[in-house]
């Protein structure tokens, strides 16, 4: 069974009242990345995904997860 990276930073970054934008500047990335992050488009790297869960203050288990890659 193949898996894939799911992550809620949207929703989290969003119930802050945060843009992107601010969201990229507190991490020291740009828009661009968070935006391929919260689209799944793009798995960040340990670090990135570290970063995240500094900037936004949560559990790297709240913003990922693993599940079942839709066929």
């Amino acid at each position: 069974m193949t898996e894939s990276l799911h992550n809620r930073v949207r929703e989290v970054r969003e119930a802050r009242g945060w843009t992107q934008l601010h969201l990229a500047e507190v991490m020291g990335v740009s828009r661009k990345t968070v935006n391929t992050i919260e689209n799944g488009a793009l798995n960040p790297s340990t670090f990135i995904a570290l970063k995240l869960t500094r900037a936004l203050d949560e559990p790297v288990e709240r913003l990922f997860w693993l599940a079942p890659q839709e066929p």
